[in-house]
């Protein structure tokens, strides 16, 4: 719809987190959109969907996704205390202003929309058809809510060609802790 909106036939696609799993989602159902996949933070959702069916440590890493589902309970929970187990997320963030996200997370339904993405996750991940269009992954060791084997199964999903970069001693906020690697994953898989 936004390559419509604004008359693009195609493009070079990246995405980070949610973003990275809709990104998946248009290169596997729409590879003549998308020119280049970079996918940030988390790799092919049939990838995620096998590591958390089969590794314990990813089974434990999204433990807490069942309070993310349950409406009500989950922005009660993360809200309490001046947001103190909202603020935790990002615990391992460096160079990101938490209180600016707060405050954008507590405004009426902010928080809920949020949490929707998790709400509306299925466990069908394994449907979604492996990727054709030149890829990167880009994942940090650091990332608290992704285990090294969901990373590495990536690559199983991607038949056309491929890079993986991983990021040692980076969290999940790879945007802003990692800029410079990040950019230049981008503008290598863009130039391709």
């Amino acid at each position: 719809g936004l390559l419509d909106a604004l008359e693009l036939s195609d493009a070079h696609v990246v995405g980070h987190d949610w973003g990275a799993i809709v990104a998946w989602f248009l290169a596997a159902n729409h590879a003549d959109r998308v020119r280049t996949l970079t996918a940030v933070s988390i790799p092919h959702p049939a990838a995620f969907g096998w590591a958390l069916a089969n590794d314990s440590d990813q089974q434990q890493r999204s433990a807490y996704i069942k309070l993310f589902r349950r409406v009500g309970k989950a922005e009660e929970v993360l809200l309490a205390d001046d947001a103190r187990n909202l603020r935790q997320i990002f615990s391992d963030a460096t160079d990101v202003d938490v209180d600016a996200h707060v405050r954008l997370l507590a405004d009426p339904g902010a928080l809920t929309a949020a949490l929707s993405w998790y709400r509306a996750m299925t466990r069908d991940f394994d449907s979604l058809p492996p990727v054709a269009v030149p890829t990167t992954y880009v994942w940090s060791t650091d990332d608290l809510a992704l285990s090294s084997a969901a990373a590495e199964k990536c690559v199983e999903f991607v038949t056309g060609p491929y890079e993986e970069v991983k990021l040692d001693g980076v969290s999940h906020w790879i945007l802003e802790a990692a800029t410079t690697e990040l950019a230049d994953a981008v503008l290598r898989r863009a130039g391709q």
